[in-house]
């Protein structure tokens, strides 16, 4: 992953539970919406090759990363598919360590003011505040009082009426998942729902 790259549309994709089949006409909605930047949950039936697929498919037009990594055995089965960077639900010190000394990008998540400044400190690229909606967009102008330098990943809740707040009130990057990617979408094949659905939050980007 290129951070700089993802800092000039800092919005991530979440896909966890998606079958095969539907792999590549997804990623050519993905790619068709803007979005830059999707994870592929490990927690997902065949998630190494689903991610090692989505890799040869969309080349360098999408950056793919895993997420849901809980120990070290994911983490290798996630870089050894091509996985780009490493998205936790929490701070797994060993996986965090891995990843800052081989340069791997990598956002552990928090909650807690205790427990993101101690993502931050294991060398977070970006903390991931999750589930961010339990306290909504104020909740990150009250971490980046104390913890300014910390960059925070809003992930769980949010939607494109509520995307400016979480920046306005400094969070660096934004997520969703299950909200876009619906089941109900995917068993239909509906993807061009899921692109509209995507384009709502580019649309909604408050580019600097």
């Amino acid at each position: 992953m290129e951070t700089a790259k993802f800092r000039a549309l800092p919005i991530l994709g979440i896909l966890r539970g998606i079958d095969a089949e539907a792999l590549e006409p997804l990623l050519s909605a993905i790619e068709s919406s803007g979005l830059k930047t999707i994870e592929i949950t490990m927690n997902t039936r065949g998630a190494p090759g689903l991610i090692r697929k989505a890799v040869e498919l969309a080349g360098e037009r999408l950056t793919i990363g895993a997420g849901t990594v809980l120990d070290m055995e994911s983490l290798n089965s996630a870089l050894d598919a091509g996985a780009s960077f490493i998205v936790m639900p929490a701070l797994i010190k060993n996986v965090t360590a891995y990843c800052v000394k081989n340069g791997i990008p990598v956002f552990p998540g928090a909650l807690t003011p205790q427990e993101i400044y101690a993502a931050w400190r294991a060398g977070a690229t970006m903390v991931k505040v999750f589930p961010s909606n339990f306290f909504g967009p104020e909740y990150f102008k009250e971490i980046r009082g104390p913890f300014n330098d910390v960059e925070l990943l809003a992930c769980g809740g949010v939607t494109p009426e509520n995307m400016k707040s979480y920046f306005s009130n400094g969070a660096s990057a934004v997520s969703f998942g299950a909200g876009v990617f619906k089941k109900e979408w995917l068993a239909k094949k509906d993807f061009q729902s899921i692109e509209q659905a995507i384009q709502k939050y580019i649309r909604e980007f408050p580019a600097k």
